[in-house]
């Protein structure tokens, strides 16, 4: 695995920007890239095309579906469902409406925290991964870890920029902020894995600051502790 030196997490919730961020941060380190969201939603794919992602989940059935449709990372960290990329398919709103109630299913967070440790053992020379539960589950011994947020109302005009930019439809601000706070709540208070700030972490409020400017600051603490230079 890469050392607990060459691997820099980045928690937070939805419309924080850590994907962005983390993406960026991985391509001026030179570091190999991990979003752990994108499986999670390539999880809750498989549920929905095996007919079995509304709620209440039917637990096995859930994982039967995420092991049929081989949900896994290639060398790349790019995530495939047999073998093929889906990444239009995962950020569909049937799949956003979905995915915090797959995502806590602990069979389904198994299968998941395997796959990512297992791609943590190729990442060289370092890895940058992102999620919910980077530093408290799946890597809380690397040493760079950083959980990303922003008010909900940022968030929510983020969220409403990204479907935009896409084509995509979106609601109105107040039924988006009330849809972020929904997830929040689901994200937070699951049983297994809940999202929080591990102790210890650096926490970065990124409502007002661009994405460079939360990239370069992050970079910067990686490079001053003796990580990768810029």
């Amino acid at each position: 695995m890469a050392s607990d030196e060459s691997i820099v997490t980045m928690d937070g919730p939805a419309g924080s920007g850590k994907t962005t961020v983390a993406r960026r941060v991985a391509e001026r380190l030179g570091y190999r890239f991990l979003d752990t969201g994108a499986m999670y939603r390539a999880a809750t794919l498989a549920a929905l095309d095996a007919g079995c992602a509304d709620e209440p989940l039917d637990e096995e059935a859930v994982c039967r579906a995420v092991d049929a449709a081989g949900v896994s990372l290639d060398d790349r960290g790019t995530v495939t469902v047999g073998g093929r990329e889906v990444e239009d398919r995962i950020r569909a709103d049937e799949v956003t409406s979905r995915v915090s109630a797959v995502s806590a299913l602990p069979g389904v967070r198994r299968r998941m925290t395997s796959l990512q440790l297992d791609f943590g053992r190729r990442a060289r020379p370092g890895l940058v991964a992102e999620g919910r539960d980077m530093a408290t589950v799946v890597f809380p011994r690397a040493e760079h870890r950083f959980y990303l947020d922003a008010s909900v109302e940022v968030r929510a005009e983020r969220r409403i920029g990204d479907l935009a930019r896409r084509g995509l439809p979106a609601p109105e601000r107040p039924a988006m902020v009330a849809e972020i706070d929904a997830r929040d709540e689901k994200d937070s208070s699951r049983e297994h894995a809940p999202l929080r700030a591990a102790t210890g972490v650096e926490i970065v409020d990124t409502s007002d600051l661009s994405v460079d400017q939360v990239v370069d600051r992050i970079v910067a603490r990686v490079a001053a502790a003796g990580g990768a230079a810029s």
